[in-house]
């Protein structure tokens, strides 16, 4: 009897094989899993590129902490120093631009920006208020008090030029109201003490070294925004705040009175493709940076889940709601990274194992049991024609079949599971040449 090839290999399909065939089907399992490390879900990188500001400013400063906490967890921080958060904002849409996070200060985005796919948000992280120091001349009407006067406003693409343009343009004017000069937070302050400008506007947090200094230097003013709540009114991304008196100097008693002072709120940005893992590390960071009490701000008021025109991510909604990931609050940030992918990854290949290891058992036992209805096939094909027979001795080629049915079952390897299914088939051959010696000794 011919047999197809699927018949033969069911027929030697062993235990030992089938094993075999288990570590093969594992083994191309685990490669996908490690490719799909590096296609699907690759690990965090090492290096990040955050854009911050000019040297002397609130994002400059803010970049160096961010820099020397995420060295800790294995982050190497690459510092791009800008002129502010519009040039920043410009970097983080250039998909040749290689930076991955900046700050950038609310009221800058447009609407093509906000629907941008590109970037995304972690929230808002401080204050920025609108500083406007002086010397020598009176600034209590704020930027009308500059008129013709040498203004420092910062260089293209700061966020202080950016904000006092759209100010002046509400009032249907321009930088032309005033002689305005391009200079750095450090240079402006220089070129204030020596008098080579008449004041400078500094859109900056209160975290910014030159703010600081220049808040309690003798000899400089601080502008009061007295029409600040009609600023607020106009501009909806604008926050009124109050520098209290001796703020900046208690032994100074400076300033020597409340200073209602207008601000925006800082956005960090990311790249929408910034691993989840980074990106939950970055949110852990703000928060031991912006989360402190301070002039402004309350304690745990920063960071906050606030869209100002750039949506927040998925993974900022979660951290928001549910606090950084339940892996990275017990383990290192590389070993959580590591499970966190695994589990990603492992679940949809359980999903799949499970299914294939069960067909797998049910071929093995399909296996099994064919190798013995094999032979009861056949053995019912022999015993059909020793009926023929009738009295007569069976003919050699009968004998020789069934002798080779009977080695066939002895050599059969089963599990414990399909013995006795084989002790039975035995018991039945053994019926049958019991039969077959009775007409050869009558013969």
């Amino acid at each position: 009897m011919k047999q197809n090839p699927v018949t033969r290999a069911l027929r030697n399909l062993t235990p030992n094989k089938l094993k075999a065939v288990i570590l093969v089907l594992l083994a191309l399992i685990l490669a996908v899993i490690v490719s799909s490390f590096s296609i699907l879900h690759p690990f965090p990188p090492h290096t990040m590129t955050m854009a911050t500001g000019p040297e002397g400013s609130a994002y400059d400063t803010f970049g160096k902490r961010y820099k020397k906490l995420l060295a800790k967890e294995g982050i190497e921080v690459k510092l791009v120093n800008t002129a502010g958060g519009v040039e920043n904002l410009k970097l983080l849409r250039d998909d040749q631009a290689g930076v991955d996070t900046g700050f950038v200060e609310g009221g800058l985005a447009d609407e093509t920006e906000s629907t941008d796919p590109d970037i995304v948000s972690l929230g808002t992280m401080c204050y920025e208020p609108l500083w406007l120091f002086s010397s020598k001349i009176p600034v209590d009407r704020g930027l009308f008090s500059l008129r013709g006067k040498r203004v420092s406003v910062g260089p293209e693409g700061s966020d202080s030029r950016a904000l006092v343009e759209a100010m002046l343009k509400r009032n249907k004017l321009d930088l032309t109201y005033f002689h305005a000069v391009g200079l750095t937070p450090e240079q402006s302050q220089d070129a204030l003490a020596k008098g080579q400008i008449d004041a400078l506007v500094l859109v900056s947090s209160y975290a910014s070294p030159v703010v600081r200094n220049l808040a309690k230097a003798p000899g400089v003013d601080l502008a009061d925004f007295s029409r600040a709540d009609a600023y607020v009114a106009m501009f909806t991304f604008l926050t009124k705040l109050t520098l209290p008196a001796g703020a900046a100097s208690l032994e100074q008693d400076l300033p020597r009175s409340d200073k209602n002072l207008l601000a925006t709120k800082t956005s960090l940005i990311v790249r929408s493709h910034l691993h989840p893992a980074l990106q939950y590390l970055l949110m852990e960071t703000a928060t031991r940076i912006h989360g402190r009490h301070g002039v402004f701000q309350k304690a745990g008021e920063f960071p906050a889940a606030e869209e100002l025109e750039i949506p927040l991510s998925a993974d900022a909604r979660h951290y928001y709601k549910s606090g950084r990931p339940f892996l990275q609050r017990y383990m290192p940030f590389w070993l959580a990274a590591l499970v966190e992918q695994l589990v990603v990854l492992l679940i949809p290949v359980i999903g799949l194992m499970y299914p294939l290891v069960k067909g797998l058992a049910a071929l093995y036992g399909w296996g099994m049991q064919r190798k013995i209805f094999l032979i009861y096939g056949e053995l019912h094909w022999l015993e059909s024609e020793i009926d023929k027979l009738g009295s007569a001795p069976p003919p050699p080629e009968l004998l020789a079949r069934m002798k080779q049915l009977e080695e066939r079952a002895n050599r059969a390897k089963v599990s414990a599971k399909y013995m006795p299914m084989l002790y039975s088939l035995k018991d039945t051959l053994r019926t049958v040449r019991a039969r077959l010696d009775r007409q050869g000794k009558m013969g």
